[in-house]
């Protein structure tokens, strides 16, 4: 059981929870959820909420770092735990992704991964998960430095990212890993900032197809091109870090 001990405490915390963001709501099937990845969910009493979001030790919103690439806190966040129900989606629909926030300083890219759970995602092991890519969206213009960037995007659409499920995607539970990568210390060594969000889905459809993955401890490296980045010197060419895209041919990166 967690518990508040003092006010101030948690006050101590405030300026570093509004540093950065969450998932805040997942609409999906004509459904909204609400709070689906609030890390606060740690100072509640009793045991974790009834959310498809992962639960990790992230309450100030905060990073995982390239140092810490080959573990994985790289999967899901820091010490990630499975979320406790799964979202209904269906194979070819869109699920929008709204964060509660992010900082227009932090620019880089939005990435999303799936992984099949064997069963329900409720039980899966961060560690055991195997992702494969299926978007991305990086530097959308280099000219001048810091660049354009879908980090900019999804700030002008109110914090909110679309994600299509592929439309041949086997049925099945999965974990939706939604990513961003804040490149404004990325110059230098384990200077990146990885942001993963996992989010429990339950896909349907008579689709067969499933990509094959890759271990989140797997995902990067510390000195890839696109982790290890200088953003203020233009113009800019970027490669989105990661395993190539599996189904969805949606990638944009612009190349000075």
């Amino acid at each position: 059981m967690h518990t508040i001990a003092t006010f101030a405490g948690v006050a101590a915390l405030l300026p570093l929870i509004a540093a950065h963001g969450y998932i805040a709501t997942v609409v999906a099937g004509g459904q909204t959820y609400s709070d689906v990845s609030n890390p606060n969910w740690y100072y509640q009493q009793g045991s974790k909420p009834q959310k498809a979001g992962w639960f990790a030790l992230n309450q100030d919103n905060g990073f995982v770092s390239p140092s810490a690439f080959g573990t994985s806190d790289e999967a899901c966040h820091k010490s990630a735990t499975a979320g406790t129900t799964e979202i209904a989606v269906t194979a070819g629909s869109t699920v929008t992704l709204t964060w509660n926030t992010w900082p227009d300083t932090h620019h880089g890219p939005v990435i999303d991964y799936l992984a099949k759970c064997s069963g329900a995602c409720t039980s899966a092991s961060a560690a055991d998960l195997s992702f494969f890519k299926i978007d991305q969206a990086g530097l959308i213009d280099g000219s001048t430095a810091p660049g354009k960037w879908a980090t900019d995007t999804l700030i002008a659409n109110g914090f909110s990212w679309n994600v299509k499920i592929p439309a041949d995607l086997a049925a099945g539970s999965y974990v939706l890993r939604h990513e961003i990568i804040a490149l404004h210390s990325a110059g230098s060594e384990n200077g990146a900032q990885s942001y993963p969000q996992c989010i429990n889905l339950k896909v349907s459809g008579s689709g067969t197809a499933v990509g094959s993955g890759t271990k989140g401890s797997a995902l990067y490296n510390a000195n890839d091109p696109g982790i290890l980045f200088n953003l203020y010197s233009a113009p800019l060419s970027y490669k989105i870090p990661g395993p190539a895209l599996t189904f969805s041919k949606r990638s944009v990166e612009f190349k000075a």
